[in-house]
């Protein structure tokens, strides 16, 4: 078998130049040797520095999840605090209407005292930055008042609000409900 050549589509003008597997084995074995793939101590390098990426990346998502669930636990903290001073506020005007229930008194007593306690919550309301809409007599505007009806008046002006049926608040500029209004339509003002 030393003998043996081994053609690889070789033509007979290159008959000349075939090589026998001794002779092929030797030229094999006189060319310098070529890396195929990292040696022990790179690969083990390698594997150390991804072991640790891995770890700092469980320790990363770790602290991320720890903040996200401080933050939600803050912001909870924060609204019952938020929540317990507008209660608290609140409170003395509940105990008031506690009074005038248990209170055996005559209806104009006890229409008095129910004035005095929206007196109160308007007060409280108004501490908080809590404004009522102006309504009787403003002219109607769509963004803060909800038209429930129409009056025809000829004495006022076309679309003037003649009647609150229900109060509407702000809260600073941000509208916390519309008020509900009865507007006027003076066929005269509509007609011109």
């Amino acid at each position: 078998m030393a003998e043996q050549e081994i053609e690889f589509g070789v033509t007979p003008a290159d008959d000349a130049e075939l090589l026998t597997l001794e002779e092929l084995a030797a030229a094999v074995a006189e060319q310098p040797a070529v890396a195929d793939g990292p040696s022990a101590e790179e690969f083990a390098a390698v594997k150390a520095e991804c072991d640790q990426l891995r770890d700092r990346l469980a320790r990363m998502q770790a602290e991320f999840d720890n903040a996200r669930k401080r933050q939600e636990r803050e912001k909870a903290d924060f609204r019952d605090y938020a929540t317990g001073n507008v209660v608290e506020q609140f409170l003395p005007v509940v105990d008031n209407f506690a009074l005038a229930l248990n209170a055996n008194a005559s209806a104009e007593q006890l229409r008095t005292g129910v004035e005095l306690i929206v007196k109160q919550m308007e007060e409280v309301l108004g501490r908080l930055n809590v404004q009522a809409i102006p309504t009787v007599g403003q002219p109607f505007d769509p963004r803060v008042h909800e038209a429930l009806g129409s009056v025809e008046r000829e004495d006022l002006p076309d679309h003037s609000i003649v009647d609150e049926i229900r109060k509407g608040y702000k809260l600073r500029d941000r509208l916390l409900r519309p008020a509900m209004v009865r507007i006027v339509s003076n066929p005269r003002q509509a007609e011109a």
